[in-house]
């Protein structure tokens, strides 16, 4: 039997530092193909913070999202819910994630704050998962 745990309140230091934690991750990413460089954050229900970046590959299946690389990470760290995610991208608009790393955010946060944000923290975007994915598939919990 599982239980539920409260999520913790998401405040703005906390949001500061997952910003943080995902523009220094898009500087280890490995984009050789795209150039496209995209650190994230996994916020964890312990409270833990969690960073990956994008790593490419010449079989471009064989890639790894950022998001993704960081809720993996959290995982093999023990978690087993994500509270929120943030998305960096140094693009003039914020991206969102990707269909499969939607999926992927739905099964450990399916209440999960999505961040999207860029160098430019007026154009950040803020979304429920359930407003990017209104309709997963998978475990109904």
């Amino acid at each position: 039997m599982t239980h539920s745990v409260p999520a913790m309140p998401i405040t703005d230091a906390t949001l500061s530092e997952m910003r943080r934690l995902a523009r220094e991750a898009a500087k280890h990413a490995y984009a050789p193909y795209s150039g496209f460089l995209v650190g994230a954050a996994a916020l964890g229900g312990s409270g833990r913070m969690y960073a990956g970046a994008n790593v490419e590959n010449a079989s471009y299946g064989l890639s790894m999202c950022a998001e993704r690389s960081a809720i993996f990470r959290a995982l093999a760290d023990g978690e087993h819910r994500i509270q929120a995610l943030c998305l960096y991208t140094a693009t003039p608009a914020a991206s969102t994630p990707c269909g499969a790393c939607r999926q992927v955010i739905q099964e450990f946060g399916p209440d999960a704050l999505v961040v999207c944000c860029t160098d430019d923290d007026d154009r950040e975007r803020r979304y429920a998962l359930r407003e990017l994915l209104p309709d997963p598939f998978g475990l109904r919990k």
